[in-house]
């Protein structure tokens, strides 16, 4: 049982008990899909009232919002701190890799993205694309290496969100290893960065002659 769930009532800021019941949400996720995350259930996880969420939240489809918010922003500022550990051209891409599929896979951020869409909450993506916006103005100032982080965070995503609704399947399916998509978007995404400085090396020097 969650240590949330035996934790003795006590008042809380509202800005403990919205980060408790988000806190208690993604755990809720994680044990029994995106369906199960309500207010009734978060509720009950955390000993508050359906009010109380309801206050916070305004509806379930406010809380699966804000839940998709802390998610995102939660691998966003992992991913940042991944970037910034090495220069451009020497970045462990597998790694990032890696943290994007997980987060949408074993995390639970694509299983409740896509749950959202399906259940007719438009706003699902707004939350994600706030958190990879603020993540990449925070990475570089240059306008050109901002271009390129946004093109290979959408090739990413999309490919981490595959691959957590169907990649394991199709890869057995198609006779390849389970790690196969992880594989081909560091590939894509590495020669990409690659051409990128090759042709920013190149520029300076034709600049300089």
């Amino acid at each position: 049982m969650s240590i949330i769930a035996v934790a003795h009532r006590k008042r809380l800021s509202p800005e403990e008990s919205r980060a408790q019941a988000l806190i208690a949400a993604r755990e809720i996720l994680l044990e029994a899909g995106p369906q199960a995350v309500t207010l009734k259930a978060v509720a009950a996880r955390i000993d508050r009232t359906h009010a109380n969420l309801l206050h916070h939240f305004g509806s379930a489809a406010g809380l699966q919002r804000d839940l998709a918010a802390y998610l995102a922003e939660t691998v966003c500022a992992t991913i940042a701190a991944k970037v910034t550990e090495a220069p451009a051209g020497q970045r462990d891409v597998r790694a990032i890799v890696d943290l994007a599929f997980d987060s949408f896979g074993a995390g639970g951020a694509g299983a409740l993205t896509a749950w959202m869409v399906m259940t007719g909450n438009t706003d699902a993506l707004d939350p994600i694309v706030g958190a990879i916006h603020r993540m990449i103005d925070d990475i570089t100032p240059d306008d050109q290496e901002k271009q390129l982080l946004r093109e290979d965070t959408l090739l990413l995503i999309l490919m981490a969100m595959g691959d957590a609704q169907m990649g394991a399947p199709m890869a057995s399916a198609l006779g390849l290893k389970a790690d196969t998509a992880r594989a081909l978007a560091t590939e894509l995404i590495q020669g990409r960065i690659t051409l990128f400085h090759a042709e920013q090396i190149e520029a300076g020097t034709s600049d300089c002659c």
